[in-house]
């Protein structure tokens, strides 16, 4: 798929492509000193449960205008966009001073913001922004709320386990944490702009000798989503301080997530995504809320994410100023109706080319 897109970019005119050690593709358009990137992970969730789908995921549809099929929204849809932008800037021009990397990123679906880590620490990459194309509705959002996990079908974090003594069942010993876990989720902090922090159980698992003894131990998953002022050292705080969870002798960690990309390189990193939100007065929001009045010829709708993205690495981690602008719904993402609108598809194409003369 990686070198499908290269070949489509060596196609429209970019200047340079080239894939790093993970597996990411970037390619550049210009040569100027200020640096921008626009980003979009090439990797997807899997289909679910297939009898959900109308038609064949990986084949995909187009009717009346909408494409249908698993990416089109998450995130084929604003990848093909960014490429073609790069189209559209090699017609009109680049500004002088700008450099226009399009990346395509991996493994994201996996561990938000591991190929943007590789990048930045491994690759010495360091753009002066970034322009996320993960699905807005062509809205424009500067942030999210972090998270020790994410929606995905592997995402795990919080991993509260403990062990029974013989003859005690551990499934009976999980379940006051877990009605404990309930109600913390109902006094977790709020923020006026990202929203309430919220945790909830996805897994949970137990271990025996066998179907006919007792169980001897029991893990749960947690997925936390963190609001402005949570961290990870809040969060885990929290669970240990329960009172089941203190009385059971339980532990809870954070999981570190260790698969090899498609090149069979291991990054390792901890599946700690913090919140992040771009200010309302930042030059590049500026910039993109003007490109967008320019366009459409009306106010944007400035808002943030329910989900977690690459922007948990570039600017949660390393502070490079980062913002969203891309085709489709979110509801759609992941979803068996995943779907998105060529007008979104021709609207995004357009904003990512005018972001670049005005950055």
């Amino acid at each position: 798929m990686i070198e499908r897109i290269r070949e489509e970019m060596a196609r429209v005119g970019f200047e340079e492509t080239r894939v790093d050690g993970l597996g990411n593709l970037l390619g550049r358009i210009g040569s100027g000193p200020r640096v921008l990137v626009i980003d979009s992970h090439c990797d997807t969730v899997d289909v679910g449960n297939p009898d959900l789908w109308t038609i064949d995921p990986f084949q995909g549809d187009m009717r009346d205008g909408v494409i249908y099929g698993r990416g089109a929204c998450d995130l084929k849809g604003g990848l093909a966009s960014s490429v073609y932008a790069g189209k559209i800037l090699r017609q009109v021009g680049v500004p002088d001073d700008v450099t226009l990397w399009v990346s395509c990123t991996v493994q994201e679906e996996d561990c938000d913001g591991l190929c943007w880590k590789y990048i930045i620490e491994e690759e010495n990459f360091r753009p002066d922004a970034v322009l996320l194309t993960e699905p807005t509705n062509c809205n424009i959002y500067r942030g999210q709320r972090g998270a020790d996990g994410d929606q995905g079908a592997d995402r795990r974090a919080l991993l509260p386990r403990l062990r029974s003594g013989a003859g005690v069942n551990a499934v009976y010993k999980m379940a006051p944490i877990i009605r404990e876990i309930e109600a913390l989720n109902e006094r977790l902090k709020d923020d006026p702009f990202l929203g309430r922090g919220t945790v909830t159980i996805s897994e949970i698992k137990s271990t025996s000798p066998s179907l006919c003894a007792v169980a001897d131990s029991c893990t749960i998953h947690l997925d936390r989503r963190l609001t402005a002022g949570e961290t990870i050292e809040t969060a885990l705080a929290e669970i240990r301080a329960l009172p089941a969870f203190q009385q059971a002798g339980a532990k809870v960690w954070l999981e570190e997530y260790r698969t090899p990309s498609y090149t069979g390189k291991v990054f390792p990193m901890e599946k700690y995504y913090p919140t992040w939100v771009l200010e309302e007065d930042h030059p590049v929001l500026a910039a993109a809320v003007a490109s967008y009045r320019n366009l459409f010829d009306r106010e944007p709708l400035v808002d943030k994410w329910t989900f977690s993205t690459n922007g948990i690495a570039t600017m949660g981690l390393h502070g490079i100023p980062t913002f969203g602008f891309g085709p489709g719904l979110e509801e759609h993402a992941h979803s068996p109706y995943e779907q998105i609108t060529t007008d979104h598809l021709v609207r995004a194409m357009a904003f990512y080319a005018e972001f670049v003369q005005r950055f």
